[in-house]
C-alpha cells in the first residue's frame, strides 16, 4: 500500500459539491486517510477567473500511480472537466502531489508534482493532513518556505453523508 496526496480544486459550478465528488470518487477505490480543510484562494496564472476552493486528500492505495492517475482523470470528466486553456477555470482539478516515496517522471505523470513547492494553496492543506510529509529526496515539505497570497478563507471540509430523501446533495455545511 502506498500513501498518496491528491490536491483537489474547483472554481466553476458548485465548487463544494465538486470537491465532495472528488473525495467520494477517490474513496471509492482507495482508503481515505485524511481530508484537509477547504482553502478559498485567488487563481494563480492563466486568464482572469473566479476564486478556487482547494483541499488535499490523503489516500492509501494498492494501485500503481499511473492507474491512480487514470481514476483521477475519470473523476474529473464525471464533473465535466474541460481542458480548454492552460490554468483556465475548471469544474474540478485533481493533481497527484505525492505518491509514497516514489519519484516518477513519465509522459503525463510527474511526481512529486512539479509545482508543489511553489503553491501555498497546496502546501498548507497538505501539511494540515500530513505534517511529516517528505519529498522522495528526504526534504521535509514543512521545512520549505513557500510564498504566495494568504487564503481568502479557510473552511472545514463539508461532512459527506447519504443524500437525504427527496433529493439534495448529501453535504452538510
Amino acid at each position: 500500500m502506498s500513501l498518496a496526496a491528491v490536491g483537489i480544486g474547483s472554481n466553476l459550478g458548485d465548487r463544494f459539491a465538486n470537491l465532495v465528488a472528488a473525495v467520494v470518487g477517490l474513496g471509492a477505490e482507495s482508503l481515505l486517510a485524511g481530508v484537509s480543510s477547504v482553502y478559498e484562494t485567488a487563481p494563480v496564472g492563466g486568464p482572469e477567473q473566479g476564486p478556487f476552493l482547494n483541499a488535499v486528500v490523503i489516500i492509501e492505495t494498492a494501485r500503481p500511480a499511473a492507474a491512480l492517475l487514470q481514476s483521477m482523470l475519470t473523476i474529473e470528466r464525471a464533473r465535466d472537466r474541460k481542458r480548454l486553456v492552460r490554468w483556465g477555470p475548471r469544474s474540478l482539478d485533481l493533481d497527484l502531489l505525492i505518491f509514497g516515496t516514489e519519484a516518477i517522471d513519465l509522459p503525463g505523470l510527474t511526481v512529486p508534482h512539479p509545482r508543489l513547492l511553489e503553491r501555498r494553496f497546496v502546501v498548507e492543506p497538505l501539511l494540515e493532513v500530513w505534517p511529516e510529509v517528505a519529498l522522495p529526496d528526504g526534504t521535509l515539505v514543512a521545512a520549505v518556505k513557500v510564498e504566495g497570497a494568504d487564503p481568502l478563507g479557510v473552511y472545514p471540509f463539508p461532512a459527506v453523508s447519504a443524500p437525504p430523501k427527496g433529493g439534495g446533495s448529501g453535504v452538510s455545511r
